[in-house]
């Protein structure tokens, strides 16, 4: 079965890719590359011995979008990553997150509607729940006002996708509510390559151990938690990789499911900033060097899943603790600087 992955040189892309080719799946991958190297191909090759068929495509590019899939008809299932996925930087530039995360979707939607059958995971986010009034988070908490451009994009997509599904006998999707991933391959040959300056925690915190940052920023340290900085659910990136390719073959095995469902994925525990830090400071033996700033736009106070929807019905759970993704992280940071 040959399975679109799109954004698959990115940080979760590529891990999925590389799951799924070692489950027998034959990917393609479609990229940009505006916020990964072309290099991440060979880490992919070097792990799985196969090399992805890879097209260099912007999907805001409709024209392109249809010749792809006219030149791929074979094509029956697609994962997609490509978006942007910055909070504060989408709160600064709305206008590039709705067109970059919206219309690429639209497009692609269109052209697995003209197919006999098709499968569709879609890259959500825990930032549709917004603040959650309860923690941990069930997939039966509101959807709520989001609280910047980015998490507004993930919720009209998912809106989509379920407005697409109902009229299309078609097409099937799960979309995938993620809370934070990190980390990186047990191979160290791929792993969180951001270009420019981190917007996640973790890529800051391990460029700041190797010197690069100056400090780590610590984004409000006054919030109503144990130790005033904000909680969050880390996931071990392959940890997330092995969900997608669960939701691919639920998806690809049950005829008679739901022609649209959505989970989250996360560990179920939640991590402050600090504990983050000492955490890593721990298993890397580097003391970090970071100060308190003030609270960054569009972020809440906390965000940790109930993940046993996605146990139960999916079959999955996650398996890394928060000390080995920041090791595997770590580990990454020092082969690409050495």
């Amino acid at each position: 079965m040959k399975i679109l992955v799109t954004g698959g040189l990115g940080f979760i892309g590529s891990h999925v890719v590389v799951e799924l080719q070692q489950e027998g799946f034959e990917v393609v991958i479609i990229d940009n590359l505006s916020n990964t190297d072309i290099s991440v191909l060979d880490g992919i090759t070097a792990i799985t011995d196969k090399k992805p068929v890879f097209e260099k495509l912007d999907l805001r590019d409709k024209v392109s979008v249809v010749s792809f899939f006219e030149r791929n008809a074979d094509i029956t299932g697609v994962i997609h990553f490509a978006a942007s996925k910055a909070v504060g930087e989408s709160v600064k530039n709305p206008l590039l997150y709705y067109e970059n995360n919206l219309n690429t979707l639209v497009y692609i939607l269109q052209e697995l509607q003209k197919k006999d059958s098709a499968k569709f995971i879609f890259s959500s986010s825990c930032t549709v729940y917004g603040q959650a009034h309860t923690m941990p988070i069930t997939e039966n908490a509101p959807v709520q006002k989001a609280m910047s451009p980015y998490g507004n994009t993930k919720q009209i997509g998912e809106e989509i996708i379920q407005d697409v599904c109902r009229t299309s006998s078609s097409l099937k999707a799960i979309a995938l509510r993620y809370f934070n991933p990190i980390g990186a391959h047990d191979s160290f040959k791929i792993g969180e390559l951001p270009l420019g300056v981190p917007q996640n925690l973790v890529p800051y915190i391990t460029q700041t151990a190797m010197g690069i940052r100056e400090h780590l920023s610590v984004f409000g340290g006054d919030y109503p938690t144990l130790d005033g900085t904000a909680i969050r659910d880390y996931i071990h990136v392959v940890d997330l990789a092995k969900a997608h390719v669960t939701a691919l073959k639920k998806l690809i095995n049950e005829a008679q499911g739901p022609i649209y469902d959505y989970f989250n994925i996360g560990t179920g525990k939640g991590s402050s900033v600090l504990e983050v830090i000492n955490a890593f400071e721990k298993v890397s033996r580097q003391k970090l060097n970071y100060k308190m700033v003030e609270r960054r736009a569009g972020d809440v106070v906390e965000a940790y899943a109930d993940t046993a929807k996605a146990n139960e019905f999916l079959g999955w759970k996650s398996i890394f603790t928060l000390e080995e993704a920041l090791e595997s992280a770590w580990k990454w940071e020092q082969k690409m600087r050495n």
